[in-house]
């Protein structure tokens, strides 16, 4: 799925988006679900977790913007997706993260086993992740309906973190793909498609600002104007490409961009 400069839009591979109890019956399935699996939580009253895949070996998980991926610093941030699916899943592994403003899919792994496969698979860069964003200003682009490629180093910026910032002395390489989706002139926004070639702390949110277009919401790197111009950060993980940790079949999820 991931694209090289200067090339054209990929298609989106024919696959199903399973919702199924059992890996089995995955291929049965005949067309992607409106919405993911929607889990209550036995004692904690309003908290549910959304789930579009389970088996035996791995989870696909639908975190919403504003829950902490794992829990934080602080007895307010203990609620956060990894305890909501341990709660019902004991054996749940953390793999990867989100930002806590940020929605979209994550996979977690079921058992020590399938978290080191899958660990491996993100470090083999076997696994693709896209996202969609809405930010400020419409790109200037020297050729239409192409993927781009933002590469600038990145380092924590230790006397004001959590933010990260391009650091060409001492920071990681770190490549993001992007594409323009849909521009909306009047309004100056843009619609973009992103695919993180490295996966850096912050990397979209802080590419997009160097690129001169900040994520509309972003309370950290938007500045004022792009900052409130929504309710929420515009950056949503919308879809997931992966390998089985057992039988190795690549599965792929989409969730619907909510904004």
């Amino acid at each position: 799925m991931k694209p090289r400069r200067g090339t054209a839009v990929p298609e989106r591979p024919a696959v199903v988006t399973p919702t199924t109890l059992h890996l089995n019956a995955a291929a049965s399935l005949g067309a992607s679900p409106a919405s993911p699996s929607r889990l209550p939580l036995e004692g904690d009253l309003g908290h549910h977790l959304d789930c579009w895949y389970q088996d035996e070996h791995l989870l696909v998980l639908e975190k919403p913007a504003g829950l902490h991926a794992v829990p934080g610093k602080g007895d307010d941030k203990q609620d956060c997706l990894s305890r909501r699916a341990q709660s019902l899943f004991h054996d749940a592994l953390v793999v990867h993260r989100l930002d806590r403003d940020t929605s979209g899919l994550v996979v977690m792994a079921r058992g020590l086993e399938a978290q080191r496969t899958i660990n491996k698979a993100f470090e083999s860069r076997r696994v693709d992740k896209r996202y969609c964003a809405v930010v400020q200003g419409v790109p200037h682009l020297p050729s239409q309906g192409l993927w781009h490629l933002i590469d600038l180093p990145l380092a924590l910026d230790w006397p004001n973190r959590p933010l990260h910032g391009v650091d060409f002395e001492q920071g990681k390489p770190s490549q993001t793909h992007w594409h323009l989706e849909q521009a909306d002139v009047d309004k100056q926004q843009a619609r973009l498609l992103l695919e993180p070639f490295t996966g850096r702390s912050h990397q979209l949110r802080v590419h997009l600002k160097a690129m001169g277009h900040p994520i509309l919401g972003d309370p950290l790197y938007g500045g004022l104007d792009a900052a409130q111009r929504a309710p929420r950060l515009l950056l949503h993980a919308c879809e997931l490409s992966l390998p089985h940790p057992v039988t190795g079949a690549v599965l792929t999820f989409f969730s619907p961009v909510p904004f």
